[in-house]
């Protein structure tokens, strides 16, 4: 005897077959890109109109993991991003208390916090690179007012100071998404479990760490998650502020791919190279969900 569907399941097949046209279509314009890039990462092909493509298989992979070069990027990419995201989870998590507290005038200081985000990130760069200019640049200024310097300095002009710098850039722009998103969750979380622990004796750092960080754990997952995967393809930034300079100090891995691919001609190295950035991207969020993420025991 046939079984007949209940109700909710036939609302959900319904529901299923309204959105299945949508589905199609994004899972093709998605799958498209991915297939054109996995196919061309297993040839060694150049760019231009006489395209010649030989056969390689693995060998890109293999031969981009076996390279000082690559690693060498993928331990700058990774600093890059885990001191950024670091900083930015440390200070919106602060400003995110800050506005949960309600000083005077939080409502300005969170309605500011959208301007930082809402520039564009060529903008946020040209703004930085003039800011860090050594001619003219407000940073030199700034320092010789207040007699920290005697003479301007051409902040750019060393690997480690000029990442740093980008660093503080990505800051600047990301840390209000961060806020933003953690200080929305803690407008749902339970103010009665705080006044009890208040009543038990636990001070404000007790109730913090015990009760709210807890509670706030799927927010910090969704925020480390998008912001860890932004920090590790991190381009535009980083081509306008230094254009991979000084010395290629500044080159991370998503940059490398577009020297490999536009700069060098080599399509299927770049290929690879994407198909790199998006494993190590997905072991990232792999490890945050499993260190994160804690379901709910029925």
């Amino acid at each position: 005897m046939q079984r007949k569907l209940s109700l909710t399941q036939k609302d959900a097949l319904i529901g299923f077959g309204l959105i299945l046209p949508s589905l199609l279509i994004i899972l093709g314009i998605s799958l498209q890109p991915i297939l054109s890039t996995l196919f061309l990462s297993v040839f060694e092909s150049s760019r231009g109109i006489n395209v010649e493509r030989i056969f390689v298989g693995l060998g890109n992979y293999t031969a981009l993991l076996s390279e000082q070069l690559f690693w060498v990027t993928i331990g700058r990419t990774l600093y890059f991003t885990f001191v950024s995201v670091g900083l930015e989870l440390i200070l919106g998590l602060a400003i995110a208390q800050l506005i949960h507290s309600h000083p005077p005038g939080w409502k300005f200081l969170r309605t500011s916090l959208i301007i930082p985000w809402a520039v564009p990130t060529i903008v946020n760069g040209t703004m930085w690179r003039w800011i860090y200019n050594a001619d003219y640049g407000a940073l030199n200024g700034l320092l010789l007012q207040l007699g920290i310097i005697d003479k301007y300095i051409p902040w750019l002009t060393k690997p480690d100071v000029a990442m740093n710098l980008v660093i503080l850039a990505d800051i600047w722009h990301s840390v209000p998404f961060i806020a933003l998103i953690l200080q929305a969750a803690l407008a749902t979380l339970p103010a009665d479990l705080e006044e009890a622990a208040a009543v038990d004796g636990a001070n404000a750092l007790q109730r913090f760490l015990l009760i709210r960080l807890p509670l706030l754990r799927p927010a910090i997952l969704v925020a480390l998650v998008i912001r860890t995967v932004e920090a590790f393809r991190a381009f535009d930034l980083i081509y306008v502020i230094t254009n991979g300079g000084p010395a290629f100090g500044t080159v991370t891995i998503s940059y490398l791919t577009y020297l490999e691919t536009f700069s060098f001609g080599n399509v299927g190295r770049g290929s690879a190279l994407s198909f790199l950035i998006s494993i190590f991207t997905l072991i990232m969020a792999f490890i945050y969900i499993r260190v994160l993420y804690r379901p709910e025991e029925n």
